[in-house]
């Protein structure tokens, strides 16, 4: 039996069941509140506006100040019954009642209500709030008979006191005796009816019912096709993504619905894009690197056997192609070792000061040959002696690479220009020549491994066809700057910057060198 796995859902489930979560914990505290936390809330409200009242009151009692006017105002504003009594000599007397509840809620308050209210706020220091029903305390009850038998005055006690009826209602009483300006006391009552809620709550639990299977059942449709909504563009690049991941390069990345799965989408097209552009160059590179060392080979092979099977064959000549096509053999397989080295980091930079111009014109001796038999015009135009802190080795192959790539796409006029130049402490070397150019579009590729601009592989005059990837890989090794500038028809021209330790004016260089020319003769 497979063991369930919630990390293992699909993203739609998770999603349907996320929202169905988040809806059950909504109706859950909504339960809460409506059961538990109702009727507590309802009277803590009441209890805050019989607080605020009392104050404004008992303010203007002690000021003695719009005593009446603010009791009219307190019960109208918050509904409230008011009650203040004149508790200065003897039993307290009632001076002013207000009340705007609705009577058949309010608390009926007896004069024996009064008494014991009284004795309890005395009792608390002044000051007392609680609840308080319609029922009547046995005490109390006996201490107004005891009152009435010991011959006190209707007038004293009250006449209009009756015994109140036992309700259901609770109100809260809110008591406070204050001391006023002329020494006298005013005993304050106030009262605010506590609506029952039992039945209340019935209803609500039943509303409440009602409310939860409608919620669950919106919850439902909503969490399904919001789950949809949000999960779809996902799986549908998902799929698309597998389709890439089996080499399928004519997938489309086109699911929409909110920002993120849009720039997913671009991002997937672009690598889609660039691992298509891979593909074909990994499949041109061995196809190039076949035919380059496919080639050598049968020469050789084929050279050997006419020698051997052929007498008379062995002629200079013919050992000369061997060695020819060997050397060509061997220059390709230590290049495609080199960039390895290089692209992998093995081959870390040994740098050291050297002059850079030297090096241009021992590298440009190469092509002496060139210029004698072919007839290139191959030059280098420079201004000063430039000394810089680099690989010699390296920094000779990149320029020795350039000028070589530069020969290979030289124009009819077989022109090739190296320039020297100088700013800002940086030194640029150009290498310049008037072929066929390279179209603007494919300018980014030609750093690849045996990228080609026209896509036919043709053997290079000199060199593996590896040489850009090389120079490349070295200048990235020396942090140095690179580029291309070139227009079809017009020519290219190759350039790299490095920052230069010193420089020696031309004329004080041919002067020293005219120096030991005279000392060794």
């Amino acid at each position: 039996m497979r063991r369930f796995s919630f990390k293992k859902m699909p993203l739609q489930r998770k999603l349907l069941a996320y929202f169905l979560l988040f809806g059950t914990i909504i109706l859950a505290i909504l339960w809460v509140f409506q059961s538990f936390f109702l009727k507590p809330l309802y009277t803590l409200s009441k209890s805050l506006r019989v607080d605020r009242g009392a104050n404004s009151i008992s303010q203007a009692v002690e000021r003695n100040k719009n005593v009446w006017a603010t009791v009219d105002n307190v019960a109208l504003k918050y509904t409230l019954s008011v009650y203040l009594y004149d508790a200065g000599r003897g039993l307290p007397t009632l001076a002013r009642e207000c009340s705007y509840e609705n009577p058949a809620i309010k608390l009926q308050l007896t004069y024996s209500d009064m008494l014991r209210y009284y004795e309890k706020t005395v009792d608390c220091g002044g000051q007392c709030s609680f609840t308080d029903s319609n029922d009547v305390d046995d005490m109390i009850r006996q201490r107004m008979e005891v009152l009435m038998n010991s011959g006190a005055s209707a007038d004293s006690v009250n006449a209009k006191v009756h015994m109140a009826s036992i309700s259901e209602n609770e109100s809260l009483v809110y008591t406070y005796i204050i001391e006023r300006p002329d020494g006298r006391q005013t005993f304050l009552i106030i009262t605010s009816s506590i609506t029952p809620l039992n039945t209340t709550i019935d209803v609500i639990k039943t509303q409440m019912i009602l409310v939860s299977v409608v919620f669950v059942l919106l919850a439902l449709a909503f969490s399904f096709y919001a789950s949809m909504r949000i999960a779809k563009p996902i799986a549908k690049t998902n799929e698309a993504a597998k389709e890439l991941a089996r080499k399928n390069y004519g997938v489309a990345f086109n699911a929409s619905g909110y920002r993120e799965v849009e720039e997913l989408n671009s991002t997937l097209n672009y690598a889609k894009t660039e691992l298509a552009a891979t593909e074909k160059l990994q499949q041109e590179l061995i196809a190039n690197i076949s035919h380059d060392l496919r080639t050598p080979l049968t020469m050789i092979t084929g050279y050997g056997e006419v020698m051997r099977d052929l007498p008379g064959e062995n002629t200079p000549e013919n050992i000369q192609i061997i060695i020819d096509e060997a050397t060509r053999l061997s220059t390709l397989v230590n290049d495609l070792l080199d960039l390895s080295k290089l692209q992998s980091g093995a081959l870390q930079a040994q740098k050291r000061e050297f002059n850079l111009t030297d090096s241009v014109r021992a590298i440009l001796e190469r092509y002496s040959k060139l210029v004698e038999q072919e007839g290139f015009n191959i030059s280098f135009d420079s201004k000063e002696e430039v000394f810089i802190n680099a690989d010699e080795l390296r920094i000779s192959q990149v320029i020795y690479n350039l000028v070589n790539n530069a020969v290979n796409h030289a124009g009819g006029d077989k022109t090739v220009i190296i320039t020297q130049l100088i700013k800002d402490r940086r030194v640029r070397i150009e290498v310049t020549d008037h072929g066929e150019g390279i179209p603007a579009d494919k300018l980014p590729y030609i750093w690849e491994r045996y990228y080609k601009v026209d896509k036919e592989h043709k053997r290079g005059v000199i060199g593996s066809g590896l040489g850009l990837s090389i120079v490349k890989s070295i200048l990235d090794a020396h942090k140095a700057h690179y580029g291309v500038r070139s227009a079809v028809g017009k020519g290219s021209t190759f350039w790299f910057e490095i920052d230069f330790e010193s420089v020696k004016k031309r004329k004080f260089t041919a002067a020293l060198r005219g120096k030991k020319e005279n000392d060794n003769g």
